[in-house]
């Protein structure tokens, strides 16, 4: 009775953890192979350009935002989106631009009745622009604070008409030591992808795309994680969709457990939701390698949390069968394969429960980061079949109080 349920819960940490592990090699080839290929073809390309600066209850921090845009010292248009705010957000967009009227070429103000989540809020802007605009768009958070040159080095990248997006990537401030390593995986993953092909994932604190390459109506209003709605559609249309390394924006994690673990499963459901909406357009056989990256980010984000599930339920089970009928005899498969379990068992636990609150575990960090995420990523599938989604969220307010404190 003990032997099936250990070799279920074998079989599914197996599930879970070879494909990462494959992935892990293919990114070394990939970068190995590419790194030296991952950069514009030129440094000298200008197009036009609209920054989209979606906001909501943005008081705190929108000056200092427009004062950012405004020092990178482009020639844009500026088309705010404000969600219903109930602060003073559109009062001080509006005082900065009469004391600076000449920072942009042009600036908009669209205020939204009613607050409908930000992809919502994108979907006007874009539909307000018109899908074929002249030139480029970028959108960027108010939260985020791009690095000198950042607009005009991704711009870079549009001299190949086979790019169709490009995302910057993050150099986040107040981040735990381990979930900076957590986050340097996966920021490693988006690069390795890019070089070979194209990633789903993009920042939307720093992204940037050619308007006539994204179907504005594949953009699902109730669901967030619009950055990744926005790179995988224009992938899917046939156009590369990369991070750049180079590109980069400082932002501010949650300062407390609760809160970057409330961020996250946020944004795993925008993520488990995209690739359950696009698997059978982004996997098909036209797709080629980014088929089978989309696979894969399908496997991470949905598969393995299930998986992993199934083995802790046969864990339980085994444990059950333990209480009812006894230890099992010494020298037997029984014996060997519940005590190997067991010693399994209490080491992930450790690791897992030591990244939960933030404590590092040596060079195990990142296997108890990996437990971690995968339990998000599990909670993240159970708000969504209970029917509940995230796509609109109170905001981490210290996170714009310490945004405030940051000179770029």
């Amino acid at each position: 009775m003990v032997v099936v349920p250990a070799l279920i819960e074998g079989a599914a940490l197996g599930v879970a953890m070879v494909p990462f592990l494959i992935h892990r090699w293919d990114m070394y080839r990939w970068d190995r192979d590419h790194r030296n290929e991952h950069h514009p073809k030129t440094t000298d390309h200008l197009e036009r350009l609209t920054v989209l600066l979606p906001v909501w209850n943005e008081a705190t921090v929108i000056q200092k935002k427009l004062e950012n845009l405004n020092a990178q010292g482009l020639q844009i248009n500026v088309l705010i989106v404000d969600s219903a705010s109930t602060d003073a957000t559109v009062n001080l967009v509006r005082q900065w631009l009469e004391k600076n009227p000449n920072a942009f070429d042009k600036a908009e103000i669209i205020e939204m009745p009613e607050r409908k989540g930000k992809t919502a809020a994108v979907i006007q802007a874009l539909t307000h622009l018109g899908q074929h605009a002249d030139g480029l768009v970028c959108m960027t958070d108010a939260d985020a604070l791009l690095q000198p040159g950042c607009l005009k080095r991704m711009m870079q990248w549009f001299a190949d008409p086979m790019v169709g997006a490009v995302g910057a990537v993050p150099q986040r401030a107040q981040e735990r030591p381990e979930e900076r390593l957590h986050r340097d995986s996966w920021e490693a993953m988006r690069l390795a992808e890019s070089m070979v092909d194209s990633t789903p994932f993009l920042e939307g604190s720093c992204m940037m795309w050619r308007p006539s390459c994204l179907a504005i109506n594949e953009l699902h209003p109730s669901a967030n994680a619009d950055d990744a709605q926005i790179a995988t559609s224009v992938r899917c249309r046939g156009w590369r969709a990369i991070a750049d390394p180079m590109a980069q924006f400082v932002d501010v994690a949650p300062s407390t457990l609760v809160g970057q673990r409330r961020q996250k499963v946020r944004r795993a459901q925008g993520l488990q939701r995209l690739l359950i909406r696009q698997r059978k357009n982004a996997t098909s056989r036209n797709q080629g390698l980014f088929g089978r990256i989309f696979r894969r980010q399908f496997h991470f984000h949905i598969t393995a949390p299930l998986a992993l599930t199934i083995g802790a339920g046969a864990a339980v089970l085994r444990w059950g069968f333990i209480g009812l009928y006894g230890w099992p005899a010494t020298f037997t498969l029984a014996n060997s394969l519940h005590l190997g379990f067991s010693m399994l068992e209490a080491a992930c636990v450790l690791l897992w429960w030591r990244a939960r609150q933030g404590k590092s575990s040596g060079p195990l960090s990142i296997l108890g980061q990996w437990f971690a995420s995968m339990e998000l990523l599990g909670r993240s599938l159970i708000t969504t079949a209970r029917g509940r989604s995230l796509h609109q969220w109170e905001q981490h307010r210290d996170v714009r109080e310490r945004l405030l404190e940051i000179e770029i």
